[in-house]
């Protein structure tokens, strides 16, 4: 049998071939980080990426939101003050316009009670007026009666002419007659004279507000008088 020969690996062999191995997987592994540091061809694109806030520093549309914000606010307020002074201002006005129909009102019925006092009652110049401003006169001085008991003895005393003479009884036997609506003589017209008329014996007015105070004076009221008195 032939002689095979024996290959005998000694120690600078092993080395030699541990080199070989580990300077192979240097190069492997270089080359594989050469081609991780390069991106891929897929990671470049044309969309745009909105700028991020970084440590707290707004971005321009950050503050452009926040600029109308704060407009948009400021705009509230002054809407809300300008209604404020418009309501504050119509308020105003109302009051004053209230104040001022107030005194025009007063100053309507002061020139009416004006023109009420420069302008005395008118009477009819009849028995009527007559009988009628009498009894203004007795209700001023506290005289009582009325217009039917007025009315009443005046028409049985002289018929209603204020002129009417009486020249048959004792007063005129004496020199006094009666005279007038309610046939009052002298002395008892002076005596029983109301202030504010006339001091005439025939003047209507004059003659029944005296012949009323007489009346009141003895009977309590003309209003009780039904005969001569």
């Amino acid at each position: 049998m032939p002689r095979i020969s024996t290959l005998r690996i000694t120690r600078t062999h092993k080395l030699a071939t541990a080199a070989l191995v580990a300077a192979g997987s240097v190069s492997a592994i270089a080359a594989t980080s050469a081609q991780g540091d390069t991106p891929p061809a897929a990671a470049h694109s044309s969309v745009a990426v909105e700028p991020v806030a970084a440590a707290g520093i707004p971005t321009a549309k950050d503050a452009a939101e926040k600029k109308a914000a704060a407009q948009t606010a400021a705009k509230k307020t002054a809407a809300k003050e300008a209604a404020a002074k418009k309501a504050v201002a119509d308020r105003k006005a109302t009051a004053e316009r209230a104040a001022a129909k107030e005194r025009s009102e007063k100053q309507a019925a002061g020139r009416s009670a004006e023109r009420k006092a420069v302008s005395p009652k008118q009477y009819a110049n009849n028995l009527d007026g007559w009988i009628r401003e009498s009894l203004d006169i007795m209700e001023k001085k506290d005289i009582p009666g009325s217009y039917e008991g007025l009315h009443r003895n005046i028409m049985r005393e002289s018929s209603g002419n204020p002129n009417a003479v009486n020249d048959w009884d004792i007063n005129a036997r004496n020199g006094i007659p009666s005279k007038g609506l309610l046939q009052v003589i002298q002395p008892t017209f002076d005596a029983y004279h109301v202030k504010g008329t006339p001091k005439k014996l025939t003047d209507p007015v004059a003659n029944i507000t005296a012949a009323a105070n007489y009346a009141a004076d003895r009977y309590g009221s003309i209003d009780n008088v039904d005969s001569a008195y």
